[in-house]
């Protein structure tokens, strides 16, 4: 009990994630009598991934299209296509803000690179200020569901190597993640309509429309090539994420020649050293499982939950409140490595499905980035805004109260999330 204070403690005074993550994992094999190398054992098993090759491929893609005028092209083109609509310039938002983040997993990028783009167009276009950051602010973390998001390929790998539950692919959760993010866009999208169906409307013209395809006829394959690759079977999640990264470092530094090859260099390291600290957090977890699964800690947590929780609704109420403190706490890295050997194989006793139960955490964790009190997307938007956080606060709570009932839905429909998989 008193290490697990300290451990806290020091958690709390800054100490970085992998190095308390791992103290507990060395701490509990040496007190088990267990040779340490196991912990270094664990680390040389993530080269036998063959999954993990994707991480740091797609990261840098991810990164290569925020620095390039790609995210400007998009923002053209679905203005193009959607701006006639009422509230279309927000649909516009919405749906460029999603796409981004689901190439670099991580919003507050998505807001850095379409904040400037997005906020002074919105308002220009006679949306109000708070409604303006609100969008801004949530959209940025909307793209988590859809493929190639990283934190679906990390929760992908670490559920696989518990061997909890049936067996899944990553191309099953990528199938998982489309409805459901369908459903948030088309949720946020019909409350963007009511809010702005008085404002004046862009009027759709053929030629703007053409001109705003060809110039982003380099990037418009880009998903399906990914995505239609992936299912067809034509390739791997790992091949798929090569053959992201050659193409978009052809379009992005020949074609288009918008990143220099002398910038090349500083957009890796920036990359890389994100994809760094996820393999080094994932490495020390994974000792850290297989210390908790030989002290059957999941089994003792799910036997005290299962005296005071006995239904599986219950539970997946719990469930989802809980995961919406946790992310407001915790980086959706972090949150996946340190939560999901706890919760996988308590919510598989209580009879939910693994691919489901990635979904619902996704989906809470997405919330959790600009809720109150420590969303780290409120932070992000105030820095880049300029704007106070109670602000922020106000300007978030309908998208929140929003998101929150496409979670329920999403958590008590598990045919929407499962349903396309049970296709193939």
């Amino acid at each position: 009990m008193l290490i697990s204070l300290i451990l806290i403690l020091l958690a709390l005074l800054g100490t970085p994630l992998f190095a308390i993550i791992a103290a507990g994992a060395l701490l509990g094999f040496y007190q088990n009598d267990v040779d340490l190398t196991v912990v270094a054992i664990e680390f040389y098993r993530l080269t036998d991934m063959s999954i993990l090759l994707a991480i740091p491929l797609f990261t840098f893609a991810g990164y290569l299209l925020s620095e390039s005028r790609a995210p400007q092209r998009l923002m053209r083109l679905t203005q193009a296509l959607l701006g006639w609509l009422p509230g279309g310039l927000a649909m516009v938002s919405l749906t460029a803000c999603a796409l981004l983040t689901a190439f670099t997993g991580a919003s507050g990028v998505t807001i850095v690179a379409l904040g400037a783009l997005l906020y002074p167009a919105l308002m220009q276009a006679g949306y109000r200020e708070n409604f303006s950051l609100g969008l801004i602010t949530t959209s940025g973390s909307l793209g988590l569901l859809f493929a190639p998001s990283l934190p679906l390929i990390l929760y992908g790998v670490i559920a696989q190597q518990m061997s909890v539950g049936r067996p899944f692919t990553i191309d099953e959760l990528f199938l998982a993640g489309i409805m459901p993010g369908l459903l948030m866009l088309m949720l946020l999208s019909g409350w963007s309509y009511f809010q702005n169906r008085y404002l004046p409307l862009i009027k759709f013209t053929a030629t703007e429309a053409w001109q705003a395809i060809k110039e982003a006829r380099w990037e418009v394959p880009l998903p399906f090539v990914v995505l239609g690759g992936i299912y067809s079977g034509y390739f791997a999640v790992s091949e798929a994420a090569a053959v992201t990264t050659v193409y978009v470092l052809i379009v992005e530094v020949l074609i288009h020649r918008e990143i220099s090859l002398q910038n090349l260099p500083e957009i890796m390291r920036k990359a890389m050293v994100m994809v760094g600290g996820i393999l080094v957090i994932l490495g020390v977890s994974l000792a850290s499982t297989n210390y908790m699964i030989d002290a059957d800690v999941p089994g003792l947590l799910f036997g005290f939950v299962k005296e005071h929780i006995s239904s599986q609704l219950t539970f997946l109420m719990a469930l989802n409140i809980f995961l919406l403190i946790l992310g407001t706490l915790l980086d959706i890295f972090a949150a996946l490595v340190i939560m999901i050997p706890l919760l996988l194989p308590i919510a598989v006793g209580y009879g939910v499905d693994p691919v489901h139960l990635g979904i619902i955490f996704l989906a809470n964790m997405q919330i959790g980035y600009f809720t109150p009190p420590v969303g780290m997307n409120l932070f992000i938007a105030s820095y880049r805004f300029q704007r106070p956080m109670l602000q922020l606060y106000i300007a978030t709570l309908p998208f929140f109260f929003i998101l929150l009932l496409s979670v329920l839905i999403i958590t008590y429909w598990p045919a929407l999330t499962l349903g396309l998989a049970s296709l193939r």
